[in-house]
């Protein structure tokens, strides 16, 4: 149906989101195998009703029921007959069919012409008088809702509130409408609507009856799809509770679906139910819900069915296993699995009252894929209440009490109002005494000193919920009279256990608290309370044993304390004492008796002791104990023993408050005698020449007392005294040193821890050759520190004479060596070294074997003079921290020899012609004041406090010659740049190994003396130098044995340098025969002139034409066709040396020329 404005077909819920009744489908759906299962579903005729917002969509079931379905939303509806099922609308509106894609709709518009939506739709008219109770005002923003539109129903049908769902729904509970208020006043009818109604109600009524009788195939099928079984007749949002209806609904909260679905998409196939054609589907159909209460829910589902090839299969139930899982937190939220069985239809239970579910069903195979049916939704039921908390006390008078409580759930209905119930203070049956809405109540005119029980209810539309727990107030009353003294109903030897009865003349009911104070006797703190309660008993604890207590008791009430009762006195028991000391022995044991004594117990248990109990058990069997004493006094003879036998004692007292635990065990052990006679020893195995062993057994009477050791006895003959050989507990003993092929006589005694007892017969037994006995240590005398005596005695040779003996020698006791072996029984050691242990021991040999080596004896021979020096070399000089002159000195150095046990104080060195030296503990010296180039012997003794040591080896050592003089220095050259020295006889050059080496200096001119040249050459050119200058010079000279001496300083002067050599000089002719010769001048030198000398040559000698100072020279009267030769030097007149010398230079290359006739013209040269 349609309000005027109706919304967009979009805007509702599509068509396979809205669940259809069962009875609409009825089955009716095409099945065919197919491989994979899917559910199948097929329409024959469907007809949509849409439903528009705001509006609410009515039908009837065929018990009665009605459903309501809000819009927006498209309702399904089934023709059996392809007819269109008659729709009543209200009055002013017409329904119209429109049919899409082969889905019949029925849109419901206002009766006019033509249908334009408009935004403000007029009013409506009033709803029913019984609607508006349950109708909300719509937003204003939104067209108000229209007129609810209600298929016919009959009209003593009851519409029940719950299926006029509107947000939030109100309920209104059955009980509480008369049944006036149906639905013949909530709408009015017409009579011809009535009968229509009768009618279509009929034809349902036969449809479905033919339904469940003709073939499937034959009946339309309800969706495309979904199918549903005939046999779940049920609504899915579980407000239907008939299942035979014409047509089915849902709430629109239930029921609403994702738009764009799988489902929604195939929401216009259609089946023809003479050529179907089934529509697979990949999950389970819908779950419907049906008998939904208030907490718990049936949920049923059908089996998949596989189709193919056209036809459609079902499956067993056992084939399939399906899982249950419910959400109370929306269709996203978590969902919880409640069941998984092979049922097809379970209760929900443990639901919570008004609230929206989602369940969900999958079905799982052994061969076939998991299926998951679409969500189904539903909404539980409104019910009452829950139980309300007690109502709590907030104030009491004497005649009042003041009560506040809470509420409680109420489960989808709004509580409106609370029953307070009372039994008057007479613990009788519960009287309303409040109803009402508030959550407080005051209880007047009541008694004081009363209690009251109470308890509570609340109440909703639904119903009323059950009563709270049932609490007890009392009123403000008197103060209570003094009570009885307590009573002691029991009593410990820590506690006691006292009773007391409630005051007399106090009232019966009132709620009394009592207080016992107790004040211990002796303790000077008065009565201290122990107990506050409203128990009629207590038991103290901690309390001292055998001591008497004062007790007096207090009762109170809510009104205040009473007075005390009287003082009465209690005291606990005295407890059972502590165990006595252990007994202990008192004088001698004796082998048949024992005084025994103990100390009575630390801690009597608060009485006097009054008996002891003395008990006695043997040791060594483990008897039980047995009592031997039983009294008042603190010692007993135990007599009637056995000797030699451990007994155990303990002891323990009684007194008043029992008897204590037993004291510590005392063991004692009765005297013994000593042991009997043994049997005679014997012989084990064969007899060895220095060994028997025997073996015995113990005595026949043990003395009481168990055998602890065995002491044999050894003589060589009947004179001999008895020797000890072993004295142990071992019944075996091997007798070794004994002499080979001699007799020996054997005694044997038991003893036990009492003494020895006689002994045995005598055993004579005999043993076998063999070698010599070990020898005794030797005896070692030192004659010196370097010689030693070793003697020795002759072991028993038992039965074989000593043919020699061996003298094992060594300074380590593990490695020793014989030194000597012969039949002499001392031996000479020469040969050590003093201060120095030596090991030593004797081996004796027979013709029977070789003896074994006595002890070892050590000595140690005296301290002696050193031992010579082993190591003696001579050092050199780079070894020498201090250079001595190796030409007087020698530095020599050895190795510390041993000490031979006294420390060297000392060394004497011999060099020369016994010149002997003495020196400290330093193992080098320098040897001084020696012969240059002479050869020493040299050897060294060390020192000490017994003596000087033998010297070392002799070494031979030279010394090195004396450093040379220095030679005679001369200059044999002198040169203006260059100074020729000689010095010494010998050849210019080294020619042959020299070992003199000279070392040449010169004075520079800060004074300081340079070496010039360091070789073993005897002259040497010093060049470089300065002309007229005077040099100092000195000369050394050395050798292996070092450096000589400088000589004294020699002065050198050069001499002055010559002029420099001319160029060629230029010859110019001036006329026929004379010519001018010419040549550069010369600066005068260091003050002194410059002359120039001029050789002519007209054959092969030079003749000096011209002297003087001038640069040129005039030839005259030359010859005329000869050839000249012309060259120039300078010359120095050296003003300052005596008579003027003349330095003159080289001279000049030669300039030829000639003189000849003179041509015309200039002519040159």
């Amino acid at each position: 149906m349609m309000a005027e404005q109706p919304p967009p077909l979009e805007a509702t819920p599509l068509l396979n989101e809205v669940p259809l009744l069962p009875h609409m489908v009825n089955g009716d759906s095409i099945q065919q195998a197919t491989p994979n299962p899917s559910f199948v579903l097929c329409f024959l005729q469907v007809i949509l009703v849409q439903v528009n917002p705001g509006e609410t969509f009515t039908i009837t079931t065929e018990d009665g029921h009605i459903q309501c379905i809000q819009g927006p939303a498209h309702v399904p509806m089934m023709s059996p007959n392809g007819s269109m099922p008659p729709i009543f609308v209200p009055p002013g509106y017409v329904s119209q069919v429109v049919e899409e894609n082969g889905v019949r709709r029925v849109v419901v518009v206002p009766h006019s012409g033509e249908f334009h939506p408009s935004m403000h739709p007029p009013p409506p008219p009033p709803p029913p008088p019984h609607v508006p109770h349950y109708m909300h005002h719509p937003p204003a923003l939104l067209p108000p809702p229209p007129h609810p539109v209600f298929p016919a129903v009959p009209g003593t049908g009851e519409l029940p509130p719950q299926f006029m769902h509107q947000h939030p729904p109100p309920h209104v509970f059955q009980e509480q409408e008369p049944r006036s208020h149906g639905r013949t006043n909530f709408i009015q009818r017409d009579e011809r609507s009535l009968k229509m109604q009768e009618h279509l109600k009929k034809r349902l009524k036969d449809r479905q009856a033919s339904g469940h009788t003709n073939n499937k195939l034959n009946s339309p099928p309800s969706s495309p799809h979904k199918v549903l079984n005939s046999s779940n007749a049920t609504i899915p949002n579980g407000n239907g509770k008939g299942q035979q209806g014409a047509v089915g609904a849902l709430k629109q909260k239930q029921i609403g679906k994702t738009k764009g679905s799988p489902e929604a998409e195939m929401g216009g196939n259609h089946c023809n139910p003479k050529n179907a054609s089934v529509f697979p589907l990949q999950r389970e159909r819908i779950p419907p819900v049906s008998d939904i209460q208030a907490r718990s829910a049936v949920l049923s589902w059908n089996l998949p069915v596989s189709s193919q090839n056209g036809e459609s299969h079902s499956h067993s139930p056992a084939a399939f296993t399906f899982e249950v899982a419910i959400s109370n937190s929306g269709k996203n939220g978590k969902f919880k699995s409640v069941y998984v069985g092979e049922e097809l239809t379970i209760t929900l239970p443990d639901l919570r009252p008004a609230t929206d579910y989602h369940a969900r069903v999958s079905a799982t195979s052994s061969s076939i894929k998991e299926t998951i049916s679409e969500l189904v939704s539903f909404t539980t039921e409104s019910c009452e209440p829950d139980c309300p908390a007690a109502p709590k006390l907030i104030n009491r008078t004497k005649n009042s009490l003041s009560l506040q409580w809470k509420s409680s759930n109420d489960n989808g209905s709004k509580i409106t109002n609370f029953l307070l119930e009372w039994d008057e203070g007479k613990n009788g049956p519960f009287k309303e005494c409040y109803y009402g809405h508030l959550k407080q109540y005051k209880l007047t005119r009541l008694a004081p000193s009363t209690r009251y029980s109470l308890r509570l209810a609340a109440k909703n539309d639904i119903g009323m919920s059950g009563f709270s727990e049932t609490v007890t107030f009392g009123t403000a009353g008197v103060v209570p009279p003094a009570p009885a003294p307590p009573t002691l109903l029991e009593a410990g030897v820590t506690w006691m256990a006292l009773g007391w009865s409630p005051p007399a003349g106090g009232a019966l009911d009132d709620s009394l608290t009592y207080s016992l104070d107790m004040e211990e006797e002796g303790s000077g703190y008065g009565f201290q309370p122990q107990y506050n309660g409203d128990e009629l008993s207590c038991t103290l604890r901690n309390l001292r044993r055998s001591t008497s207590y004062k007790f007096r008791l207090f009762a109170y009430n809510s009104e205040g304390k009473s007075s005390p009762s009287e003082v009465v006195e209690h005291s606990t028991k005295p407890d059972r004492p502590g165990a006595p000391s252990k007994p202990v022995v008192k004088g001698k044991i004796h082998p048949h008796s024992v005084r025994v004594t103990w100390e009575p117990p630390k801690d009597n248990g608060g009485s006097d002791i009054s008996k002891y109990f003395l008990e006695i058990s043997e040791a060594s069997v483990g008897k039980e104990w047995e009592p031997i004493y039983s009294g008042a006094q603190r010692e007993h003879v135990c007599d009637h023993l056995r000797p030699g036998t451990s007994y155990r004692l303990r002891v323990s007292c009684a007194g008043k408050g029992g008897e204590s635990q037993a004291s510590d065990v005392t063991t004692v052990t009765t005297a013994a005698v000593p042991p009997g006679p043994c049997p005679a020893p014997a012989l084990v195995g064969k007899a060895k020449p220095k060994e028997i062993t025997l073996q015995w057994g113990p005595p026949a009477v043990d003395g009481g007392s168990e055998i602890t050791e065995y002491l044999l006895e050894m003589a060589s003959s009947e004179q001999d005294e008895h020797r000890v050989l072993y004295q142990g507990p071992a019944a075996e003993f091997g007798v070794t040193n004994l002499l080979p092929g001699r007799t020996y006589s054997f005694w044997l005694r038991a003893g036990n821890r009492v003494g020895f007892g006689p002994h045995s017969e005598k055993a004579e037994l005999c043993t076998a050759p063999g070698p010599p006995e070990q020898c005794c240590k030797p005896l070692i005398t030192c004659k010196s520190a370097t010689c030693a005596v070793v003697s020795w005695e002759s072991p028993a040779c038992n039965g074989a004479e000593i043919t020699e003996y061996r003298l094992d020698w060594g300074q380590v006791e593990g490695s020793m060596h014989i030194i000597y072996t012969g039949p002499c029984q001392s031996y000479e050691v020469k040969g050590l070294t003093p201060a120095t242990t030596y090991y030593c021991r004797v081996q004796a040999v027979n013709v029977a074997g070789v003896g074994l080596f006595g002890d070892t004896s050590v000595v140690t021979t005296p301290p002696s003079v050193p031992a010579a020096v082993a190591v003696l070399h001579l050092l050199e000089e780079d070894q020498v921290e201090i250079s001595p002159p190796f030409s007087t000195c020698l530095a020599i150095q050895w190795e510390e020899p041993c000490c031979h046990g006294a420390e060297i104080t000392g060394y004497n060195i011999e060099y020369g012609e016994k010149q002997l030296v003495t020196v400290g503990r330093n193992t080098t010296h320098v040897l001084e004041n020696l012969l240059p180039d002479t050869l020493y012997r040299i050897r060294v003794q060390a020192i000490n406090s017994f003596g000087v040591g033998p010297f070392s080896h002799s070494m031979k050592a030279k010394t090195k010659p004396l450093p040379p003089d220095p030679p005679h220095l001369e200059c044999v050259v002198f040169s203006y740049q260059s100074l020729k020295l000689k010095w010494g006889e010998g050849p210019s050059r080294a020619l042959i190994p020299n070992p003199t080496q000279f070392n040449l200096q010169m004075e520079d001119r800060f004074g300081r003396f340079v070496t010039v040249y360091n070789g073993p050459c005897h002259t040497y050119k010093v060049q470089r130098l300065s002309e007229s200058t005077t040099y100092h010079f000195r000369i050394q000279a050395y050798n292996d044995a070092g450096e000589g001496a400088f000589s004294e300083v020699c002065a050198f002067t050069t001499t002055k340098s010559p002029p420099a050599p001319l160029k060629a000089p230029k010859v110019i002719q001036l006329e026929e025969n004379t010519f001018e010769i010419t040549w550069e001048p010369l600066q005068p030198m260091k003050g002194d002139s410059i002359v120039y000398i001029l050789q002519l040559a007209a054959g092969r000698e030079f003749d000096q034409v011209y002297k003087g100072p001038e640069p040129c020279f005039r030839l005259p009267a030359a010859q005329t066709n000869c050839e000249y030769r012309a060259r120039v030097c300078a010359g120095r007149q050296c003003h300052d040396l005596p008579g003027c010398p003349e330095l003159c230079g080289p001279y000049s290359p030669s300039t030829v020329f000639s003189c000849q006739r003179r041509e015309p013209g200039p002519a040159a040269a």
